[in-house]
């Protein structure tokens, strides 16, 4: 269908940035990873008048922007990771605005939920900043676990529309799974960065964040 025709371009690109960094051509990730995400906002952009179930077009805009803006300082030479994090956080506090459940559900489902992502997160964090004071960068420890609460309110907010009435089931999936994808994306880059090496983590960091940012555009945006 021609009004999905961005989002196949977008994966199109993100397939060819994955070839990138399997053989590393610094030229081609360095056309290929900003590339991706003006498709999504190309696609974002032409689908806007349709607008979103229950957010605001706006602010998934800002995300993807932001996130935009996020690839590229983590992929330009130099040490700019705290400069990507806070282009990210934002990214995340924007997509946080763009879900609007302004009053969710109290049950035990959505607290079983959120207690689960909360739980996983401080694990995850507790290994990171073990990770950071080894390095000796414990500087970072604090810009850290302000992205691992946001980030993890940003799934609660995703995995929430699986229990909020209004979200359609197929809209409420797909975003529940670009918020996961996302988390995971970020904490392979943070594992390898901060805790220990991991085997293809380039590639691995990109095709879930491809994957993530993708099924959250649709999440939003998709039609029956």
């Amino acid at each position: 269908m021609m009004k999905y025709l961005y989002i196949q371009i977008a994966l199109g690109i993100a397939a060819l940035n994955w070839v990138s960094v399997a053989i590393k051509s610094k030229w081609l990730e360095y056309v290929t990873k900003p590339a991706t995400m003006l498709a999504l906002l190309a696609f974002v952009w032409r689908l806007r008048p349709g607008l979103i179930a229950h957010g605001d077009v706006n602010w998934l805009i800002f995300a993807l922007l932001f996130s935009l803006a996020g690839d590229v300082f983590l992929m330009l030479p130099g040490n700019l990771f705290l400069p990507g994090l806070i282009s990210f956080l934002l990214a995340h506090l924007a997509y946080i605005f763009a879900f609007n459940i302004v009053s969710p559900p109290l049950d035990s489902a959505s607290l079983i939920v959120a207690l689960m992502v909360v739980i996983t997160g401080a694990q995850i964090y507790r290994r990171i900043a073990a990770g950071l004071e080894i390095a000796g960068e414990q500087k970072m420890k604090i810009p850290v676990l302000i992205y691992t609460i946001v980030i993890s309110v940003m799934v609660i907010c995703a995995l929430l529309t699986l229990v909020s009435s209004g979200w359609e089931n197929y809209r409420a999936l797909l975003l529940s799974v670009g918020a996961l994808l996302f988390f995971l994306s970020d904490t392979w880059l943070a594992w390898d960065r901060f805790v220990e090496p991991l085997k293809f983590r380039d590639l691995r960091v990109m095709v879930s964040y491809h994957l993530a940012q993708i099924c959250l555009c649709l999440g939003f945006l998709v039609s029956p």
